[in-house]
């Protein structure tokens, strides 16, 4: 049983230029797992926005990140981490009611963002420049400088963690940010202001704000004094920021969404397959961009994996986040009817639902962990983001087939293959059209490993040492000596 939100603030402020500030207006935040109201947080609006982004824009223009030795930047930038560390407790609670991802999962966010800052701390003091040989009488090199501020727009299915990705390495950089959280997962989000504050980050260096994406968010990115943008979430909105952006010709990172596939072949380890399955698409109830949600099995081993998912998704457990179960509920009333409205025309288009594809009957968003057969490729559910606990298998006889068909959507972003056969497995990784590739276990790699997409999955990358190019220009500088 769930207990009241008593460790939960009534009402949260955003954080602009170094100072908690309210709105005029708020927005009430769900817990997912009840349908209840735990807070209201302040909405942003217009005039929030200008003035978050002109705190950013005026802290960049101090040089009060840039100014100072690197070595300052990685001190600030480890006890932010350790502050982080200091409110996983607390925030993982937050994160767990307004989210409905399992408590433990949402402790393990938090110590994902802490390790972001420990991760891009570490390179805040490596950023340099090189010397160009023009010959004598010259003397050529070049520096690497922050972009200025970066506006950054987080998803609501992993608003700690991917917030932290983005704002340690803008700021490791020397970068100012502005940051609008989602409105369905607000709060823990926020406690990234705490942990900035009381680490020493700068006035203006760091702002978070909540608001709508038709207002807040347009107002952000169509701002003269952004820089750059960094958006994670739907194919449609992200066009629509890029089309803003081009009208000043601001530079984007992009992770839009996905419709990734595990191709299993018939020497795989159907134990490690399933746990992967357990991981890929019934994680925070299948709402992951990357997930599992197309598994293309050998024709040999199909029949037999079909049977063990079916056990695997009805054996799990469904409950609120605080109980730790295996299956958590979506995060709105609105998603749940998307997940459900797929499922039934996966059905319509002639898949099987083995089991699930409904919602459950309980307070909250639940829905049934699903595995679909019979499914076809050019099915809307073989086709687009489910983002819900909905697995579709699809039958392949060759290899060349199983490629045509993880290949055959529009989008790029993982990819993953099952086998004992290295060979195999090293030629597939090569064919697979995506941005990152898992070999028997999906899910591996981790902070230090660049993650994003191609086609309509987006571009440039997030993670690891790739994704500090994101937030950095080259400068020339050339000198004639002599006179």
């Amino acid at each position: 049983m769930t207990e009241p939100a008593e460790n939960i603030d009534p009402v949260w402020q955003s954080f602009i230029g170094g100072h908690w500030v309210d709105a005029d207006r708020r927005l009430g935040v769900e817990d997912p797992g009840t349908g209840e109201t735990i807070a209201e947080v302040a909405l942003a609006g217009r005039d929030d926005v200008d003035r978050a982004v002109r705190a950013a824009a005026d802290c960049h223009r101090s040089r009060a990140l840039t100014g100072p030795r690197p070595e300052k930047r990685l001190e600030m930038m480890f006890r932010i981490a350790a502050e982080i560390r200091q409110v996983t407790d607390q925030g993982a609670e937050i994160l767990c009611r307004e989210s409905g991802k399992a408590l433990d999962d949402a402790r393990h966010e938090f110590e994902e963002a802490a390790r972001y800052f420990e991760y891009y701390g570490g390179m805040a003091d490596k950023i340099e420049g090189r010397s160009i040989p023009l010959g004598d009488g010259y003397v050529d090199w070049t520096v690497r400088e922050p972009l200025g501020v970066s506006a950054q727009i987080v998803p609501w299915n992993f608003p700690v963690a991917l917030a932290s990705r983005s704002l340690a390495a803008a700021l490791a950089t020397g970068n100012t940010v502005v940051i609008k959280t989602p409105e369905l997962t607000p709060l823990a989000a926020l406690l990234l202001g705490v942990a900035c504050e009381r680490g020493g980050a700068p006035e203006g260096a760091v702002n978070i704000i909540t608001g709508w994406g038709d207002e807040a968010g347009a107002a952000l990115v169509q701002h003269p004094l952004v820089n750059q943008i960094v958006f994670t979430g739907s194919v449609p909105t992200g066009r629509s920021i890029l089309h803003a952006a081009a009208d000043r010709i601001v530079p984007c990172v992009m992770e839009l969404g996905g419709k990734s596939a595990g191709i299993v072949h018939a020497d795989a380890d159907l134990d490690t397959v399933l746990a992967s399955i357990r991981s890929g698409i019934f994680f925070n109830a299948g709402q992951v961009c990357s997930a599992m949600s197309r598994l293309l099995v050998h024709e040999s081993i199909h029949d037999e994996l079909v049977e063990r998912a079916v056990q695997l998704a009805e054996g799990l457990s469904v409950g609120h986040g605080l109980e730790n179960p295996d299956l958590t509920p979506l995060i709105s009333s609105g998603q749940r009817e998307r997940v459900e409205r797929l499922c039934r025309s996966g059905i319509d288009a002639g898949a099987t639902a083995v089991t699930g594809g409904r919602r459950i009957d309980r307070a909250g968003w639940f829905m049934q962990p699903t595995v679909f057969t019979d499914v076809h490729p050019d099915m809307d559910i073989a086709r687009e983001e489910v983002f819900g606990p909905a697995l579709s298998l699809m039958k392949f006889g060759s290899d060349e087939e199983a490629i045509e068909i993880a290949n055959g959507t529009d989008y790029g972003l993982v990819a993953g293959v099952f086998t004992r056969d290295l060979d195999r497995a090293m030629k597939t990784s090569q064919q697979l059209v995506a941005g990152q590739v898992f070999v028997n276990e999906w899910f591996a790699g981790g902070v230090e490993t660049p993650f994003g997409g191609t086609r309509q999955s987006g571009y440039g990358r997030e993670k690891g040492l790739e994704a500090l190019d994101n937030y950095l220009q080259t400068k020339n500088v050339a000198i004639r000596l002599g006179g």
